[in-house]
């Protein structure tokens, strides 16, 4: 162990004075040593996160001193394992909270469980609109919500191929003002007891068309509403009756208007332009009603019969009409998909955030193992060992989350360990598929740090302790320099001092998308892709939206040669692609070549457990010796930090 230290560089102007000669020789002397009791304080709250106890004291005072032996024995304790998970959690800063927005489009609530945001456009012709909660949707003829109305009745409760078909409709406040029947009202057209009593009077029956069953939370049931073009807005204050007299079907355009809107009267007829494709008219809101199903949602805890509304209650792979996907984020605009198999498709907003935390946990259970087995430490980076809780276990076991978060199940249903929903806190172990390397692959690292060059400056900032910046006597040239216009970083002047590297490192991630977690297997995504170069070359560029990952436009030379290859191709050399098939392993088994690894991980440990960076005259005395050892004792961590908290420098009085 160390022993002695130099005082020359630390001394100060007090030892140069009494020093006959500048040149003269630096003087050593002993390292002053805490006292026991310090020292055994210093290491219960640097390993534990504790003071020791009372007895704790009296035992090491009757000792006599610590001895490494001791410092192996708390190293054995679950705090200090609790200690090492916060390090490494700081370390990745794994906390995916920010970088995964579920902006609720694929959230259900309420009851019935009900989509209720921008998505409820699409499927029932207003944003944040639900099914009707009072009308069974196989009972639809059965307790029509506006029968004062000619045709009150739905004409069929499901299409062909069993879509449910609305059941209810309701007048869209973005064009109507809706305002409750009260006999109470001083607005002579609202003073009726309901829609029936309205519909019989002789001056505003007129209106009965517009009179609006709608349901009231307060009332807690439909309740009736005259609803007429809305009176603030410009394209809709215009609109007049039609036709003139008699009872209203339409507001349109007065005679010599310049405007567009026609408004009709709303009913059961919903639009299918396209094959598959619903469209309710405007102005309306199309409901469907609600099922009651004794199949409980993944996530519940009860066995009670649970009211869906029936869009969201379906399970079809695929839209039986056109063959669009169900299992892709479209699903919850198409009224013919639904939620699926227990809801699997759909979370609620406690699902969102179980699923963020287990993601976020994933690499601490990944790091503990290597610290607590006392396994070569870069084994954190390598191994294909990992974890998975309730919550993780059935969204890769059932295909959870679509739309959510893209993500690639990490090993067969076979391999993938099988854990209720509900068991939050029970981590199984298995082992992931050869594509994936420790931590640098988890959802964790792929989302904190979304794309490639991000996962680069992590990876050398964590693990290297290197940082990316231009050298201090960089130039740039010209504005006007043709290598400005440069489209390939590493090549661009000025850029090219840190992209150099950061281009062909973050080759080691390009199989995996940026902004996902998703593996883009060869298989799934080829290098070149013909159906993509060619869709390209027609001018296509969305092609049916299946080449989001290929480069579609060109900006300059080389994105012209290679229209419909994968992006992470562009502007690669023969060696940058060998990085990307060869992963993050590769990156961190030529990394393991240089000793950065072993250096930087010297000196986080010692910056953790000292509170402080290595000063320059410690590194002289200490980074050497203490890298080297780690590597010969196997690349212990156990094993470093009991080298560091033995050490003088550690024990000395500041």
């Amino acid at each position: 162990m160390f022993s002695v230290r130099c005082l020359a560089p630390l001394a100060g102007a007090a030892l140069l004075l009494a020093l006959p000669s500048a040149a003269e020789e630096a003087v050593c002397a002993p390292v002053a040593k805490v006292p026991l009791e310090r020292h055994l304080r210093q290491l219960s709250l640097d390993l534990l996160g504790r003071p020791p106890t009372m007895e704790e004291y009296k035992a090491f005072q009757a000792k006599g001193s610590v001895t490494a032996e001791d410092v192996r024995k708390m190293m054995g304790d679950e705090s200090f394992y609790a200690r090492m998970r916060n390090f490494h959690r700081a370390l990745l800063r794994a906390n995916i909270s920010g970088s995964v927005q579920g902006n609720g489009d694929y959230r259900v609530s309420g009851t019935p469980l009900s989509f209720a945001s921008n998505n409820s456009n699409a499927l029932r012709g207003g944003q944040s609109q639900r099914c009707d909660g009072e009308i069974a949707q196989d009972s639809c003829k059965a307790n029509p919500q506006d029968p004062h109305q000619d045709n009150s009745t739905a004409p069929a409760c499901r299409d062909a191929q069993g879509v449910p078909l609305p059941v209810s409709y309701d007048y869209d406040t973005n064009f109507y003002e809706c305002r409750p029947l009260d006999v109470n009202a001083t607005e002579p057209e609202l003073k009726f007891a309901d829609c029936n009593a309205l519909k019989a009077h002789a001056t505003y029956g007129k209106y009965v068309n517009f009179c609006d069953n709608r349901y009231n939370g307060t009332a807690g049931k439909s309740v009736g509403y005259l609803c007429l073009p809305d009176p603030d807005k410009n394209t809709t204050k215009v609109l007049v009756p039609s036709p003139a007299t008699g009872v209203i079907t339409a507001w349109v355009q007065p005679a010599g208007g310049t405007g567009t809107l026609t408004l009709e009267r709303c009913g059961f007829d919903i639009s299918t332009s396209q094959a598959g494709v619903w469209s309710p008219k405007r102005g309306c809101v199309h409901r469907e009603g609600y099922v009651t199903t004794t199949v409980q949602p993944y996530w519940s805890t009860t066995t009670e019969p649970v009211k869906v509304c029936a869009i969201e209650a379906q399970n079809r792979a695929t839209n039986p009409y056109n063959g669009q996907s169900c299992e892709t984020g479209r699903f919850n605009g198409d009224r013919s998909c639904g939620c699926g198999d227990k809801m699997r498709r759909c979370e609620i907003s406690d699902v969102h955030t179980a699923r963020v935390t287990s993601f976020s946990e994933e690499p601490l259970y990944i790091t503990d193992a290597v610290v607590r087995n006392d396994e070569p430490y870069f084994n954190i980076l390598t191994t294909r060992r990992s974890f998975v809780n309730g919550p993780l276990s059935e969204f890769y076991r059932q295909r959870q989350g679509v739309g959510v978060f893209s993500i690639k199940a990490p090993a067969d249903n076979a391999v993938l360990p099988a854990v209720t929903y509900a068991s939050t806190t029970e981590w199984s172990e298995y082992t992931r598929d050869s594509t994936h390397s420790g931590v640098l692959t988890t959802p964790a690292f792929l989302y904190r740090f979304p794309t490639q060059r991000a996962r680069v400056n992590e990876f050398y900032e964590a693990f290297l302790c290197k940082h990316f910046a231009p050298a201090a006597d960089a130039n740039l040239p010209p504005p006007d320099d043709a290598c400005n216009r440069e489209n390939n970083l590493a090549k661009r002047c000025g850029c090219n001092y840190c992209h150099a590297t950061i281009e062909p490192t973050g080759a080691h991630w390009g199989r995996y998308a940026e902004r996902s977690a998703l593996f883009l297997s060869p298989e799934q995504f080829p290098r070149l892709d013909v159906k993509c170069r060619d869709c390209a070359l027609a001018g296509n560029t969305n092609c049916d939206g299946e080449c989001r990952e290929y480069v579609m436009q060109a900006f300059d030379g080389d994105g012209a040669n290679s229209l419909g290859l994968l992006k992470t191709y562009l502007y690669r050399s023969a060696d940058e692609e060998k990085n990307i098939e060869g992963g993050p392993q590769a990156l961190v088994k030529r990394m393991m070549e240089t000793g950065d690894l072993e250096r930087c991980t010297v000196k986080r440990i010692w910056n953790e457990f000292l509170g402080r960076a290595m000063t320059a005259e410690e590194q002289r005395m200490y980074l050497q010796t203490l890298s080297q050892d780690f590597a010969k004792n196997n690349h212990s961590l156990k094993g470093l930090i009991e080298q560091v908290v033995m050490s003088d420098a550690y024990r000395r009085i500041d």
